[in-house]
């Protein structure tokens, strides 16, 4: 061979190595196998790519090619469509490469976030060792997001799919798992939960920053937030562990949240229902809302300040589609803010989903809330919402009532219950004009609704109180 071939050989051969090498198609986490995509919907899929690249996919259960070219930004996304629940499916990605996504059902999705009582698992040391021997499950499939920050929204996430099994459910949130199971039970769907959550947080740093930062209370709000060991700043789990799946269709949200705010409850609703919308805006969805009160807990220190935060809670519940599951009832010890019946919980949020997004009205899902008051004959009865069956007391008679006259010194009252109607009164309260119930921070009381057996929520007719307003035991 002449010297001139072989230069010209070795010259042809470096230009061809020194080519860019064609990056293949990437997929997010949360598009991969073992994955649960919303039924009976249009779910979106996307990656990265190279620029024009002509993405084709296919779905085995019809026979539409979609397609996608990628962007500039070497990004692509396409639409398809969802039949209903059922499994297991496979989709193909064709590109420069091939992705097979394989064991994809089809069912409901739903995001469980919050703090650390919706973060808290079995290995956390709750008593559900029978449940976990029985957790074996193929359509329930588990997306746990990792505790991570950024100051700025992500695009992926480390988490990964996997089936529910004893060992994957023992580390997944036990209230988002008790939620899953029962609607998986009620609606014999597959049901795929996200779990996003972490202990000790603020709703502040589950909100958009742009949000927080437009608003001067929810500054001045954000600011007194403290932490130990988990993130306070607007926005940043948010960034980091919420943006990167907005793209993925989810039937709804639970959340569990709220003892990190309880010194700013003067601000909570404006922030949580905030959040909520701009949840809804990033997804582009109205999607259901549900959420737990906080728990009663000693550890608090300021005198009602649980007790005022749990009532906006309450107030939250007039944001269009939300629901919430009171839970003062679920407590086994007033000294820890981590109450262990998180059974209970899942399944009171799971009641609200199944009445209230899938219509099974039969099921009563909400918590007697006050409505109204009257005053007769130095007695005030009480009216309420969700009652319709009437009312009941266990363990005796009712508890946690408190009665005042126009020296706003509230004692305790007896309280009689007559049909869906509480008749309060005391012999120290001659002309009585307000009546608390169960508004302190370690309050229990026992008042049912007959027909729901649900807890009657907390409540108070006045307006007087301020954090160290005292309650005479």
């Amino acid at each position: 061979m002449s010297k001139h071939v072989s230069s010209l050989l070795s010259f042809m051969l470096a230009a061809i190595i020194a080519l860019p090498a064609k990056a293949d198609v990437r997929l997010p986490a949360i598009i991969a196998d073992h994955m649960v995509l919303q039924q009976n919907s249009e779910v979106k899929l996307w990656g990265w790519c190279e620029p024009g690249e002509m993405i084709k996919v296919k779905a085995d259960w019809d026979t539409t090619t979609y397609t996608a070219k990628g962007t500039g930004d070497a990004n692509f996304m396409l639409t398809i469509k969802t039949p209903s629940a059922g499994g297991t499916h496979t989709i193909t990605i064709n590109a420069s490469n091939k992705i097979v996504l394989a064991d994809v059902l089809i069912g409901e999705v739903w995001v469980c976030s919050g703090q650390s009582n919706m973060e808290m698992s079995v290995n956390w040391g709750l008593p559900y060792q029978e449940d976990v021997a029985k957790a074996a499950n193929d359509n329930i499939r588990f997306f746990h997001v990792p505790r991570t920050t950024s100051e700025h929204p992500q695009d992926d996430v480390k988490g990964r799919w996997v089936v529910c099994t004893p060992e994957t459910m023992k580390s997944f949130s036990a209230a988002g798992y008790f939620f899953g199971k029962k609607l998986q039970e009620q609606m014999n769907v597959s049901v795929g939960l996200i779990n996003s959550s972490w202990g000790g947080t603020p709703a502040e740093v589950w909100t958009p920053n742009d949000f927080v930062e437009n608003d001067s209370a929810l500054v001045t709000a954000a600011k007194r937030e403290t932490s130990s060991s988990w993130p306070v700043t607007p926005g940043l789990t948010y960034n980091a562990m919420i943006h990167p799946i907005i793209n993925f269709n989810i039937a709804g949200t639970i959340w569990y949240q709220g003892e990190s705010n309880t010194g700013n409850h003067t601000t909570y609703k404006q922030l949580f229902t905030g959040m909520i919308g701009e949840w809804r805006k990033a997804w582009k969805k109205e999607f259901p809302f549900y959420f737990v009160q906080i728990a009663p807990y000693a550890g608090y220190g300021n005198q009602n300040v649980s007790a005022l935060l749990r009532e906006v809670q309450t107030e939250c519940l007039s944001y269009p589609n939300t629901g919430m599951a009171v839970t003062h009832d679920l407590v086994n010890d007033i000294n820890d803010i981590h109450p262990k019946m998180k059974k209970e919980v899942g399944e009171r949020l799971a009641n609200l989903a199944l009445a209230n997004a899938y219509g099974k009205t039969s099921i009563a899902a909400k918590s007697p809330l006050y409505k109204s008051m009257t005053i007769e004959n130095g007695k005030i009865r009480i009216y309420f919402e969700n009652a319709e069956g009437g009312l009941t007391s266990k363990s005796g008679e009712p508890r946690e009532f408190y009665i005042a006259g126009e020296d706003k010194n509230f004692v305790p009252a007896t309280a009689k219950i007559i049909g869906n109607t509480v008749v309060v009164s005391s012999k120290q309260v001659k002309k009585p004009v307000a009546v608390r119930f169960g508004f302190s921070n370690t309050a229990m009381p026992n008042l049912y609704g007959k027909q729901s057996n649900l807890p009657v929520n907390l409540f108070r007719t006045d307006n007087w109180l301020v954090d160290t307003s005292p309650v005479k035991k």
